[in-house]
């Protein structure tokens, strides 16, 4: 049982289920909360990118975020500090390249903050209601897609490399934007998976410290849906 997002599995959570620390276990609340200060701390770097932009700042946070993220899914305990260092340096790398497209786009940051709430809150009402039901099939259904996605990408920067653009990625016709809705529509659904195994690591007594390591691994899946609504919409004004 596992999800897309790679920071989140049921393996990660069953190999650190009787590591538990004085501070006692996880829980959902909070886990919760843990999430709410990374998207605060989040929302001030990107402040700091919109409002001071530089080239330092946009590669600085996306590179060091890469780091930072690989960091703490080898070293899960240090989560307390490596996640907020984490979504600090996403929202450097968020805050300047949205301002990029604020400036191409009227209006368009605006539209892709509240899609992002709007979905990241319809997937919770989903989870929470039983609509989407866990099932193993599902769960191998968007990983299979997550890893396809990730796939594509990986060839569309190689080819970049000699000069070849995948117009399926940047292309703005019809297919294009399917291609983009498709995206948009598996990054939600690893919110739900997410949701779910935040779910089972609160039930399965992961340690206290895993409350961040789980807010971190959804503040992945948040930042790739908000990139790639970015994207959608750009796509659809160029139209």
């Amino acid at each position: 049982m596992r999800t897309g997002n790679p920071t989140l599995t049921q393996e990660t959570f069953r190999q650190t289920g009787q590591a538990v620390s004085a501070d006692g276990t996880m829980t959902v609340s909070g886990t919760v909360n843990k999430t709410s200060v990374l998207f605060l701390i989040l929302l001030l770097g990107a402040s700091i990118s919109w409002y001071q932009p530089s080239s330092l700042l946009i590669w600085g946070g996306a590179i060091g975020g890469f780091i930072i993220a690989m960091i703490t899914i080898f070293k899960k305990e240090w989560s307390p500090v490596t996640a907020p260092l984490y979504a600090g340096l996403e929202g450097l790398f968020l805050g300047g390249i949205s301002l990029q497209y604020a400036g191409m786009y009227n209006g368009i940051v605006f539209n892709a903050v509240l899609l992002t709430i709007g979905i990241f809150a319809a997937m919770l009402m989903t989870y929470r209601s039983g609509l989407i039901e866990v099932t193993q099939k599902f769960r191998m259904g968007v990983v299979a897609a997550t890893g396809g996605i990730a796939l594509v990408y990986l060839a569309s920067i190689v080819l970049s490399f000699f000069g070849i653009n995948i117009s399926l990625i940047h292309g703005d016709g019809l297919m294009g934007i399917g291609f983009s809705l498709i995206i948009v529509g598996v990054a939600a659904l690893n919110l739900v998976l997410d949701f779910d195994m935040i779910e089972k690591g609160a039930q399965a007594g992961a340690p206290k410290y895993f409350e961040w390591y789980a807010s971190f691994g959804l503040m992945i899946t948040l930042v790739w849906l908000y990139i790639e609504l970015l994207r959608l919409l750009s796509k659809l004004q160029r139209r």
